[in-house]
């Protein structure tokens, strides 16, 4: 009965990417919006890369997690903002299906990575704070290797076995997909048949890539946040909350917009409002994330003016 259906459709060998709409005026305002975004992005990302691996006073657990984390946002970055940047200006939508299968995966392998990233983030500066006596042997060389390594390794496990499932898929009938990337939701729902089956493994796999480090970040903050208010001098706690809310506040509006686009039901409210919700994840994420994490702390401050001043030399 599915050969009989096939035949009937014609085979889709590339997708319409719709974008933000065919208006010339809001397309010009944000192809400005979003190359300024990522040029933001690269530089700030691509700093910490740099002050990690020469400074040696940045070569501690919390700043090795935040180089990986910077040089995850830098790939993340660029799998989904200059193929946008492009359609702005050449109005291209069209992308092949092998194409945008690689960037469906790529997006999945890089944000899976970022979930797991962020909860070893997060239960190192819960080690940190409520046991610092024991820190330099809880997370020790060895350890911290192995947290990043499973955070890649894992991430990277799930992604090639949903892309088997997803290569097995035959696409046919209509192409066009209401976004400004393949995402995996509006993509799957033009394959010809076995896309409810690759949606409840991607939900399945989109759990344990969410769910789990979701709860361990919250946990190692409502730990740490307990510690905080244990602080006798009024400045300190003050100074150690303005840092944790505001970590707080990016892990929530990341890990919070993923839940609601994959987990939650497809409705037709939600529908229209995850464009909306993908640009928190995608791109205002990676943008604040070392604004938030590290250029604001005093050890990448003094190693900026350090790399400053042996520049000024240099010229």
């Amino acid at each position: 009965m599915q050969k009989v259906d096939w035949r009937n459709e014609t085979i889709i060998t590339e997708f319409v990417l719709l974008g933000f709409g065919e208006h010339q005026e809001p397309q010009v305002l944000l192809f400005g919006l979003f190359l300024i975004i990522y040029i933001m992005t690269m530089a700030g990302n691509l700093l910490i890369i740099a002050l990690v691996v020469t400074d040696q006073h940045l070569h501690t657990p919390m700043y090795f997690f935040l180089g990986n984390l910077s040089f995850l946002e830098t790939c993340y970055s660029s799998t989904i903002i200059p193929r946008m940047l492009a359609s702005f200006v050449t109005d291209k939508q069209s992308v092949s299906v092998h194409g945008c299968i690689v960037q469906l995966c790529t997006f999945g392998f890089l944000g899976a990575t970022e979930c797991y990233l962020l909860a070893a983030m997060s239960y190192d500066r819960y080690v940190a704070i409520c046991n610092p006596l024991h820190y330099s042997i809880l997370m020790n060389v060895k350890v911290c290797l192995q947290l990043v390594a499973g955070s890649w390794l894992s991430s990277f496990v799930l992604d090639i076995t949903l892309l088997c499932f997803i290569l097995q898929l035959t696409f046919c009938g209509h192409n066009v997909i209401d976004h400004f990337f393949c995402d995996f939701i509006p993509m799957i729902k033009l394959a010809c048949s076995g896309g409810r089956q690759v949606q409840l493994i991607s939900a399945s796999f989109t759990s344990l890539c969410t769910l789990p480090p979701f709860i361990l970040t919250i946990t190692s903050y409502g730990y740490i946040i307990t510690a905080i208010l244990r602080i006798p001098s009024a400045a300190g706690r003050q100074k150690a909350f303005s840092t944790c809310s505001s970590h707080l506040i990016v892990v929530t509006i990341f890990y919070g917009t993923l839940i609601i686009v994959y987990l939650l039901p497809d409705t037709n409210e939600l529908r229209e409002m995850n464009k909306v919700f993908s640009v928190f994840y995608t791109i205002l994420t990676p943008l604040i994330n070392p604004f938030i994490y590290s250029l604001r702390n005093k050890q990448v401050k003094d190693g900026l003016r350090k790399a400053a001043s042996k520049c000024a030399r240099c010229i």
